[in-house]
C-alpha cells in the first residue's frame, strides 16, 4: 500500500506542474525527442529534461537511446492508478451534489 500511494503521490506530483502536463499532452500523440518537447514551450534543453526526469520518475514516460537521440514515449499504464483515484472518489461528490440539489429544491418549495 505505501508504495502505491508514494506512486500516486508522484503522478499527481508530476501532473501538477503546467509544462509537463503539456508535455504528457504533446506525448499522447506520438512519442518525441527532448528537443521535440522543449520546442512548443519556448524552454532550454537542461529545463525540458528535468521536467522529462520528474515524468520518467513518476512512471508517466519512458526514454529510449536510438542512435543518438533520446526518444521519450507515453507510459499512460502509470495513469491508472491516478484514474481509479479519481474515480473512487467521483462516486463520493456525485452522492454529495445529488443531496444539496435535493435539499435546494425541497428548500425553494417553502
Amino acid at each position: 500500500m505505501v508504495d502505491n500511494e508514494r506512486q500516486l503521490d508522484s503522478v499527481f506530483r508530476a501532473l501538477g506542474d503546467p509544462t509537463r502536463l503539456r508535455m504528457i499532452e504533446q506525448l499522447a500523440r506520438g512519442d518525441q525527442t527532448v528537443s521535440d518537447l522543449a520546442a512548443p514551450l519556448d524552454m532550454t534543453l537542461a529545463g525540458a529534461s528535468k521536467h522529462v526526469g520528474v515524468l520518467e520518475q513518476a512512471g508517466l514516460l519512458t526514454r529510449e537511446k536510438r542512435g543518438r537521440e533520446r526518444i521519450c514515449a507515453l507510459n499512460p499504464d502509470a495513469l491508472l492508478a491516478a484514474r481509479d483515484w479519481v474515480e473512487r472518489y467521483s462516486a463520493f461528490w456525485s452522492q454529495r451534489l445529488d443531496a444539496l440539489d435535493q435539499a435546494l429544491k425541497e428548500d425553494g418549495d417553502d
